[in-house]
């Protein structure tokens, strides 16, 4: 039998590995943003790094990792045949990725026409289908390397999985760099590295399983009961990540016919998928298996405790990251992204777009909080048609509005749906009893959270009027902007003691307790 997880030193596990991937996502836009700006080599590579991305969402993080942890958690804590679980599963989602890939190399140009029919008829075209040919392999080694993340994460293993996304921006990065100082084609480096940093993910958390003594090796898939059910629980989660796919695609048609509109999107995307990604996705890696066990345990309490801190830890982190990246995203963007063939203009529209996904931030961390109450069930239907709901607000709203605001309609549809979506899911989970209600202390905690990230934002308002020009200056700017993060950071801090949201003490003793 497994040990039990250590929630909060796991979050912080995941989190930092997260945020030191994150970081490195960056460098790697920056440079892509430097060498290409928004023009069409920069569209077609985020087109085409996106099929395989979208894919993988769609079987391996959506789908099949919803419905395969709980099941692999719930076996391993009873002892009943985890390994061989996960090795028919493991096969069985290699030939399904390799039939895929092998089909999509065929029709690829009926595929990149799927995602951005505003690039037909230009450059951008045949060179987003040249892209995503090299490009799409990927999801193979990416989507089994999500598995045995999977099955490390349910082990109580968090760090070689978390880190093995650190490898691709650092594989990316270093191939770039490395074309553009021996004089060579920087665009067929950046395309190249994509297929090769899946492999080297792989190989990482294959190597831990192995380790963990998890070994999973190659082997002809066979059809098993458990598989089976595997399938039934999964195929409603696939429909599910389908449904937000397609709300992604709505929003790349729609900026594939406004020049430069889809690198604009990307950009904005990473910067708000920053804490989307060290607060939201630790969470739920974290939560899902943890709440499986307590629910084989019949353990309510239990449950209801790692909901409730899991609910209060996302919002303490999320509330002031949507302020600040709302009320400083011009700066935030220029700092970090204004450089090379990326300009002034490029740097204006990407902001706007930036505040708009700033306003959608909370709920979809939250949503990361309470998918794991469905998935823990294994309900997968459920959100798949609050997800549909969500899918069909996106549409009206992203198609309506780009006639007056052009491609921010696609920003504010996914804002919109985000809040349609988190509100149904917390409707639904009404039914949950006591395990998925708020506790006496979130109640008392979310307030003064509130308060203090207000008076953050007060503090950013203050911090860029006293900066004033140089937030945009050459050689200052990167000072300038140090000091408004810090400054709001700390003021964020401070008004958390203050208002005895959390004591020092608590937070010592919250950490040491796991």
């Amino acid at each position: 039998m497994n040990k039990p997880i250590k929630l909060v030193s796991a979050f912080f596990t995941v989190g930092i590995w997260t945020l030191l991937s994150r970081l490195a996502g960056f460098v790697r836009d920056i440079l892509i943003a430097a060498f290409f700006g928004s023009g069409p080599i920069a569209e077609a590579f985020q087109v085409a790094f996106s099929l395989p991305n979208m894919f993988r969402r769609f079987f391996a993080e959506g789908a099949f990792n919803m419905a395969f942890v709980p099941m692999f958690s719930k076996k391993l804590e009873a002892d009943d045949g985890a390994q061989e679980f996960a090795q028919d599963a493991f096969a069985g989602l290699a030939s399904l990725l390799i039939v895929l890939t092998l089909i999509a190399q065929i029709f690829m140009p009926w595929l990149v026409y799927a995602m951005a029919s505003g690039f037909v008829g230009d450059a951008r075209f045949d060179t987003a289908v040249g892209f995503a040919r090299i490009c799409f392999p990927y999801i193979l080694f990416i989507s089994l390397a999500a598995l045995l993340s999977g099955v490390l994460n349910a082990s109580g293993r968090f760090a070689a999985a978390a880190a093995a996304p650190v490898l691709l921006n650092f594989i990316v990065v270093t191939a770039m760099a490395g074309a553009y100082y021996i004089g060579a084609d920087v665009a067929r480096a950046l395309v190249w590295s994509i297929p090769i940093a899946g492999i080297a993910q792989m190989a990482l958390v294959w190597w831990a399983a192995n380790n963990a003594g998890l070994r999973l090796i190659p082997r002809l898939p066979k059809m098993t009961p458990e598989l089976k059910k595997l399938a039934i629980i999964a195929t409603p989660a696939a429909f599910a990540g389908g449904v937000v796919q397609v709300n992604l695609l709505v929003g790349r048609q729609v900026a594939s016919y406004f020049d430069g509109a889809i690198q604009w999107l990307s950009v904005a995307d990473r910067l708000y998928q920053l804490p989307l990604g060290v607060v939201g996705i630790a969470i739920g890696v974290v939560l899902l298996p943890d709440l499986s066990r307590k629910i084989r345990a019949d353990d309510t309490d239990g449950g209801r405790h790692a909901f409730n801190r899991a609910a209060e830890f996302a919002l303490a982190l999320t509330i002031p990251s949507a302020v600040a990246l709302f009320l400083a995203a011009r700066p935030m963007i220029s700092v970090l992204f204004e450089r090379g063939a990326f300009n002034s203009d490029d740097a204006a529209a990407t902001a706007a777009a930036l505040a708009i996904y700033s306003l959608g931030l909370p709920a979809f961390v939250f949503q990361k909080v309470i998918q794991p109450l469905y998935f823990a069930r294994e309900d997968t239907k459920t959100p798949f048609y609050f997800a549909v709901v969500a899918m069909v607000v996106n549409l009206i709203v992203a198609i309506t509005l780009s006639y007056k605001i052009g491609y921010l309609s696609a920003a504010v549809a996914v804002t919109v749906s985000a809040w349609i979506m988190c509100l149904l899911l917390w409707l639904g989970s009404r039914k949950m009893g006591k395990a998925a209600r708020f506790d006496a202390r979130f109640y008392k905690t979310l307030p003064k959270i509130i308060l203090a990230s207000a008076l953050m934002g007060l503090t950013v308002i203050l911090a860029q009027q006293t900066l004033g020009n140089a937030l945009y200056t050459h050689g200052l700017r990167y000072m300038a902007l140090a000091v408004l993060v810090l400054s709001g950071a700390t003021v964020y801090g401070i008004a958390l003691l203050g208002l005895k949201a959390y004591s020092l003490s608590e937070i010592k003793a919250m950490v040491k307790r796991g």
